[in-house]
């Protein structure tokens, strides 16, 4: 029998209460890099309402990864114990406190949605973007330069920064580390056959594509606890003519299972501009199910996950064992307790909570 959304879901040696993850969300509110009071409240609160899992959104490993001026970042000391303090809270209300390790490549440099469109000038805060090829992903986002191999800023350089931020996120106490190999940000732009056109080693044929991310996940798992477990977020299609496949996915994932990857997060898209997305309640959630049964990997399935009844099926089916929330947790940071006393199983309520409500969850 296939658990339900409350059961316990266990990951190398650290053990989720429930099935609920909170997914990575840009908040677009520091200043430097630097977590402030907004994140230990913003993220506090998925804790104290009940998730698994609660993920700290896209954090960039060097500055000129950021996707805004005002991401979020853990490229150096002074970044790790504000991070900290959202991890000890975390923990200390049963959640497990996780941190996505980002990249923006050619999508960096780009004002934050209520700032404006585009990308931000030099001269007000921008910066100069890398990518695997030269091709900027709007005509108003900033054009890229195509990465150097070795050097300072190279492709090796920037492996080295994923593995000094791992460091330091063990250090500020998280429990799980995420790669972000998805939404057309770095790693996922050198995946795709239509942002991916060099002609050496890192281009090409499958292998040279998922090249950079495997030698990444390599270095983090040489960094990061053996008891510790490792998931990336994978966009396991481009939906574009041409462009990455869920059958690579598939060939991704075990791949990644093989270099001591536990977990895959499975969306989709963010590479395209204009893609053709068939948008309906868990649309990506076959991507989780097929990974899950072809490359032999845990999965977790996002998008468009809303209802109780329909993320308990996701994980009594077999399709995922992970649901990650993102929207619906921003509409109400205690859907997991809702979820709960809808579904009829044991919540964790907090004991400063309890009398508010009439009969225990």
């Amino acid at each position: 029998m296939n658990p339900h959304l409350f059961a316990p879901l266990t990951l190398r040696g650290v053990t989720l209460r429930n099935r609920v993850g909170v997914s990575p969300m840009c908040q677009y509110s520091c200043r430097d890099g630097l977590a402030t009071d907004w994140h230990l409240v913003h993220l506090g609160s998925r804790a104290v309402g009940g998730a698994g899992l609660v993920m700290v959104e896209a954090t960039a490993v060097e500055a000129r990864g950021r996707i805004s001026p005002e991401d979020l970042g853990l490229w150096s000391d002074a970044h790790t114990e504000p991070l900290a303090r959202v991890a000890r809270f975390v923990s200390e209300q049963g959640a497990v406190p996780g941190i996505q390790l980002a990249h923006a490549g050619r999508k960096a440099s780009t004002f934050s949605p209520w700032r404006g469109a585009g990308a931000v000038p030099e001269a007000v805060g921008g910066w100069p973007v890398v990518a695997p090829s030269a091709l900027p992903f709007a005509d108003n986002y900033p054009k890229p330069t195509a990465l150097e191999v070795a050097g300072s800023g190279g492709i090796q350089s920037i492996t080295a920064a994923f593995k000094a931020t791992a460091a330091r996120a063990r250090e500020a106490g998280f429990k799980l580390l995420e790669l972000h190999a998805a939404h057309g940000y770095l790693l996922h732009s050198f995946h795709s056959p239509l942002s991916n056109l060099r002609t050496d080693r890192y281009g090409g044929s499958f292998e040279n594509r998922v090249r950079f991310t495997l030698e990444t996940v390599a270095a983090l798992r040489s960094e990061w606890p053996e008891e510790l477990p490792l998931s990336v977020r994978l966009s396991c299609v481009d939906w574009a003519p041409g462009g990455w496949t869920i059958d690579e996915s598939v060939r991704l994932a075990a791949l990644l299972r093989e270099r001591g990857t536990d977990l895959i997060d499975c969306s989709s898209g963010g590479n395209e501009l204009h893609p053709r997305i068939p948008l309906g309640p868990g649309y990506q959630v076959p991507f989780a199910e097929a990974v899950r049964r072809e490359a032999k990997i845990p999965t977790a399935a996002v998008g468009m996950i809303s209802a109780a009844a329909q993320a308990d099926q996701i994980i009594r089916l077999g399709q995922a064992d992970l649901v990650m929330l993102a929207r619906a947790e921003l509409r109400d940071p205690y859907w997991p307790l809702h979820a709960a006393h809808e579904l009829q199983q044991a919540a964790p309520l907090p004991p400063q909570y309890q009398r508010a409500y009439p009969r225990p969850l």
